[in-house]
């Protein structure tokens, strides 16, 4: 059973606590502490946080499992995302005013019955086999105007295997998000 959506207020609010646990962190070093009264926020969510500036990627971490409730995984997200995703340079303060930030909620894993019923745009996947997994959020094929078999090598290799690994071998796992962004 889907997981409740989040309003628009809660939605709003997410992305102000991202926002406000990046400057906290550049101004103290450590994580904002914040709690969350309402029902849903205080829910065990799996969630990432992706920064971007003008359209560029700058950073995105999430836990793709529920662990923390979703505030505290949207703060440890946002600041990962901001500080130690590392494929980019830590955020500077004055980049900041630039960065857009996006949410995604996610559903539970549920592995893929047929690859046919993988709809872009829709679902993210994580590939993995062995110790090796690669996820990949729905709105990443899209943005790059990816196809079905595209998205699934995008997957593969994002895992660290052969790019046909999912024709293979290779498990594959579908999930939803719930997408916001400022």
């Amino acid at each position: 059973m889907p997981k409740a959506q989040l309003n628009i207020d809660q939605q709003n609010f997410l992305l102000k606590l991202a926002r406000d646990a990046i400057q906290f962190y550049f101004k103290t070093g450590k994580n904002l502490k914040a709690e969350c009264e309402e029902g849903i926020l205080k829910e065990k969510r799996g969630a990432f946080v992706t920064l971007k500036i003008k359209e560029d990627l700058k950073g995105c971490i999430g836990y793709p499992l529920p662990h923390e409730p979703l505030c505290k995984t949207i703060i440890d997200n946002a600041v990962m995302a901001a500080f130690k995703d590392s494929r980019f340079e830590p955020l500077k303060e004055e980049e900041l005013p630039d960065v857009t930030i996006e949410i995604s909620v996610l559903s539970l894993p549920e592995p893929a019955k047929e690859i046919s019923e993988i709809e872009i745009g829709k679902h993210g996947i994580i590939v993995s086999r062995g110790l090796n997994r690669g996820l990949l959020l729905p709105q990443v094929p899209v943005e790059w105007n990816w196809n079905l078999e595209t998205y699934l090598k995008h997957g593969c290799l994002k895992a660290g295997l052969e790019e046909d690994a999912w024709k293979k071998d290779a498990k594959i796992e579908t999930f939803t998000a719930q997408v916001f962004s400022e």
